[in-house]
């Protein structure tokens, strides 16, 4: 199966070096230590299409520091200042990026993002509303006023195709570029397991019932901090009733009309999600192996 994109990082995250305050102050002062450039969560690639690190001493006055995690014995380190806003909307010079960036670039470049995008959008205490500071190298941050501690948020999404006789149902959104269809996906509500999740959001966005729910890949999603988990599943019947608010348009496509897509025939009847995005991964599964039909069901 395709690998997920923002997967297949290479650092170690060294927890143990989270929770020693002289081994992380002797990982920021190692000459070895590197800081990933970013400007506005975006990076800068090298001529070779790798991440651009610094040395520490690029890192800003008064900057808080979040420890990456190890490249064999070097630490990697991100950055940013207090007052710096959280990300902004993906540029097109970032999707381009996102295109051609290594694969452990890209999980490394994520996880990077989403940590700090979180510290500029959780900078106070959701208990007391004082001011939190960053600590266990970046992981977590602390109230100083009633103690409470808190931790990086990750959002957990559904994004699934609903399969039924050899067709998989698809959907497009307005704001995407001229005929693009990709699998349906949603955030989990509270209560509620995977399997429903999946069987809620294609019921309300395209008004199909679905049964067998089968996991297939998961993937970190750092626009802003999603754990995207895809599935397959098994739809009662064919006909679709479409939730304007959330689509502009579902239909059922054969697996040739999505290997076509994947493949960037122009004769395809759609437009394929990009490589980076689990979706594509989705896709290649499902129209590569039949792994609608072969994949285990969550646990």
């Amino acid at each position: 199966m395709k690998q997920p994109g923002f997967t297949g990082g290479t650092l170690d995250r060294a927890d143990r070096l989270r929770h020693d305050a002289d081994a992380l102050a002797a990982a920021i002062a190692d000459p070895r230590a590197r800081l990933l450039k970013l400007t506005a969560f975006e990076p800068e690639l090298d001529g070779e299409g790798r991440l651009v690190w610094l040395p520490m001493d690029a890192v800003p006055q008064g900057a808080e520091l979040a420890l990456l995690g190890l490249e064999g014995e070097e630490p990697r380190f991100a950055a940013r200042l207090p007052d710096d806003p959280a990300a902004g909307p993906r540029t097109p010079e970032l999707f381009a990026m996102l295109a051609a960036i290594r694969a452990e670039d890209a999980a490394h470049y994520a996880a990077a993002r989403s940590l700090l995008d979180w510290h500029a959008r959780h900078r106070f205490c959701a208990n007391c509303g004082s001011m939190t500071q960053p600590f266990r190298a970046g992981w977590g941050r602390h109230c100083g006023q009633c103690g409470a501690e808190h931790f990086g948020r990750v959002d957990p999404v559904v994004i699934m195709i609903a399969e039924h006789d050899g067709r998989a149902l698809l959907g497009r959104q307005p704001s995407w570029p001229a005929g693009r269809y990709s699998a349906l996906a949603g955030f989990l509500e509270v209560g509620e397991s995977i399997e429903e999740a999946v069987a809620r959001e294609i019921e309300e966005e395209a008004g199909v019932r679905v049964d067998n729910v089968r996991y297939i890949a998961s993937q970190p999603w750092p626009f802003p901090s999603s754990l995207m988990i895809a599935c397959v599943a098994q739809a009662e019947g064919d006909a679709i009733t479409i939730d304007a608010h959330e689509l502009e348009d579902a239909r059922w496509f054969t697996r040739d009309a999505v290997r076509a897509a994947l493949a960037k025939d122009p004769d395809a009847p759609f437009g394929a999600p990009p490589s980076y995005a689990i979706a594509h991964t989705l896709l290649s599964a499902w129209a590569e192996e039949g792994v609608g039909a072969e994949s285990e069901p969550v646990a």
